[in-house]
């Protein structure tokens, strides 16, 4: 509808988006706010999704429920398919085309395959619900076929899981799998011995956790291997084929290889007609915008943002706080005012390994071991949206905990597992 008031358009319901969409809740603004799936997803816990501890819905809540009260705010669900920054006009796939007055394009990353795309059907990642629902598959449908397989090394190579990458989310996935195989699984099966996986984490780089400090990465290298996994850095993945991962020469047989190794920006960057970093990020200026168009700004994963001359990381933190950035220095060019540099302030950075077992680098002490953990455990279900969503986790990861079970153990859907 025709308005007289200033359309603020912003492209992606994750961290950035969301925090974007509440900071102009009350300006006299009109906001629609457009993601192709109708739910906010809580990332960091994604991997708790893959391995069986969490439901979808406990890390996911509809956008619409989330801004509900927000009365100058539309919420569209449509995928965006291209931006042209010359006409202000946004192309999306069988709706629009959608005018703005300024735009905030906060639509994130994918897993990077480092240019084998073919490799995504043998090893999957994990950005999306969708993709953490095709790991939980493999993962439980593994200990299945175990089970009915004749031969021992059938056995073993199904109960074989390699993990590539050892970032956040392929340390959390590694020390998670190892623990559900022995203490949860062992007394269902009688022919299959979940307790013989196998799991192996290959990092290309000489340590995992590579973000963190050294003294934290060693601390993590060792509670994995105390877990009994398999750590190898220096182990750079040349070929995926199904049932097998080549690291150089050699061969690992596995029916279950899961990627966390990389993440490329969304193609959207490009139509903004801005420089790209290597990664896709686009290059933005200090106030995140977008060069030569003021009234373009890019939040989250998609920036290649900067403070004090370091490169912004691509974490949670960073897209809660450059989206609520970028609002309000649209609100200052709405009131004719100049707009503000964005300035990273890190809190601190955690990854969790197991139970027990986590990591914490903050700005003025670093933790491991159950502090950490209990630390970690503390700071997501703050940080979860709703009071739902925090009840919901709460209460399974009380149920885990003291039973070691996971509440989410179901196989549906195995087309194209």
């Amino acid at each position: 509808m025709p308005t007289a008031r200033p359309r603020v358009v912003i492209v992606g319901g994750g961290f950035g988006g969301l925090y974007a969409a509440r900071a102009l809740r009350n300006a006299s603004v009109d906001v629609t706010v457009i993601d192709r799936t109708n739910h906010h997803l809580f990332q960091p816990l994604l991997y708790q999704v893959a391995t069986a501890t969490l439901a979808p819905t406990d890390i996911t809540a509809p956008i619409r429920w989330l801004l509900r009260k927000q009365t100058n705010t539309r919420v569209l669900m449509a995928e965006v398919t291209s931006i042209d920054v010359a006409t202000r006009t946004i192309t999306c796939a069988g709706a629009g085309p959608f005018s703005y007055d300024y735009l905030i394009v906060a639509s994130g990353s994918r897993h990077s395959y480092f240019g084998h795309a073919e490799w995504e059907k043998v090893a999957p990642g994990l950005k999306s619900i969708d993709d953490a629902i095709v790991i939980r598959q493999r993962f439980l449908l593994a200990f299945e076929r175990a089970e009915i397989a004749t031969r021992a090394e059938d056995r073993q190579r199904l109960l074989t899981f390699v993990i590539v990458g050892g970032g956040p989310t392929g340390a959390e996935l590694a020390g998670m799998l190892p623990l559900i195989a022995r203490r949860a699984l062992p007394p269902e099966f009688r022919a299959a011995d979940p307790a013989r996986a196998r799991v192996i984490l290959l990092e290309g780089g000489p340590r995992v956790l590579p973000s963190f400090s050294e003294n934290l990465s060693a601390h993590a290298h060792h509670e994995l291997e105390e877990l009994g996994v398999e750590v190898r850095t220096s182990s750079v993945v040349t070929r995926l084929e199904r049932g097998a991962v080549w690291v150089g020469d050699e061969r690992i047989e596995s029916e279950n290889i899961f990627w966390a190794a990389g993440n490329e920006s969304s193609p959207l960057g490009r139509s903004l007609g801005a420089p790209l970093d290597r990664a896709g990020r686009v290059r933005v200026a200090p106030d995140l915008s977008v060069p030569g168009h003021s009234e373009v700004f890019v939040v989250g994963d998609l920036a290649d943002m900067s403070t004090d001359g370091k490169r912004v990381p691509g974490v949670a933190p960073a897209a809660m706080q450059s989206g609520p950035h970028a609002a309000r220095n649209i609100l200052r060019m709405i009131e004719g005012r100049v707009t503000k540099p964005f300035r990273y302030r890190n809190k601190g950075d955690l990854a969790t390994i197991g139970r027990h077992r986590a990591i914490a680098q903050l700005p003025a002490l670093e933790m491991w071991g159950k502090a950490a953990w209990w630390f970690w455990l503390f700071l997501h279900i703050m940080y979860l949206a709703g009071f739902r969503n925090r009840l919901s986790v709460l209460i399974e990861w009380a149920y885990s905990y003291f039973t070691y079970q996971r509440g989410a153990r179901l196989i549906t859907g195995r087309r194209g597992l």
